[in-house]
């Protein structure tokens, strides 16, 4: 038996940001492992430039999700207006202060994904000494540090999380004994159309890497978000593995 910290992500927009090249913001249809540790770390209240701390974090859970219902694909085409460099170097408090001078103006477009009426429950164990207990952080996820959102700050969460700490032998059994201390209005809801194509069906995504689960993965997949560091934005890669759950 192993102990799991269990929590449900859900709001009406979120972006869980993957590789983005020019213009383009894509989203994978599930929480990546840094946007998880990041909802961690900002519950804990560490900062972004607090590089040992973060890095504590990254090298002490292990992780996985399981997609309860992936949601619709919103795709928004953006437009944002920003200074030149030399105007930026200035120091600039308020947004009206940065678009003032409209002749050094430029128009930065850009098409973003996000994912609509998404349900996700997250699980963590730990893996080294080096990150708070499990204990610690579903204490901060009760009573956050710093604003949580799902990705963007353009979408906050729409419920509280309810984390909870268990005791199991695998992932999959620790999100078994969540569910039945959870109401499921919400995720029968979510999952109507669905159910209707007989497709209710949950995926689920975890780290390779010594992961307490007796399921068999259907692929592996490369990612690169593995965070190296928050305060420059670098990724190292890492290999995330995918089971599609029982009917």
């Amino acid at each position: 038996m192993r102990e799991f910290l269990v929590f449900r992500l859900y709001g009406p927009l979120a972006a869980w940001g993957d590789i983005a090249v020019g213009e383009q913001r894509p989203t994978t249809p599930h929480p990546s492992k840094s946007a998880i540790l990041g909802l961690v770390a900002a519950a804990l209240g560490i900062r972004r430039d607090e590089e040992e701390r973060q890095q504590a974090l990254a090298e002490g859970y292990g992780y996985a999700v399981r997609v309860d219902a992936s949601g619709v694909l919103l795709r928004d085409y953006h437009t944002t207006q920003i200074p030149d460099s030399t105007s930026r170097l200035k120091h600039l408090l308020t947004r009206r202060d940065e678009t003032r001078d409209r002749q050094n103006l430029y128009t930065v477009l850009s098409t973003r994904d996000y994912r609509c009426d998404g349900l996700y429950t997250v699980s963590l164990w730990s893996i080294g000494k080096t990150a708070p207990s499990l204990g610690e952080a579903a204490a901060a996820l009760h009573r956050p540090c710093f604003p949580l959102y799902l990705g963007r700050k353009s979408c906050p969460l729409a419920l509280p999380m309810f984390p909870l700490c268990l005791q199991a032998e695998t992932f999959e059994s620790a999100f078994a004994q969540y569910d039945e201390g959870q109401p499921d209005a919400l995720k029968n809801f979510l999952l109507q159309p669905l159910k209707a194509l007989k497709a209710d069906v949950p995926d689920y995504y975890w780290d390779e890497h010594d992961a307490p689960t007796g399921m068999q993965p259907m692929h592996t997949t490369p990612r690169q978000d593995a965070p190296l560091s928050r305060k420059r934005w670098q990724f190292g890669k890492r290999n995330e593995q995918y089971a599609r759950g029982k009917q």
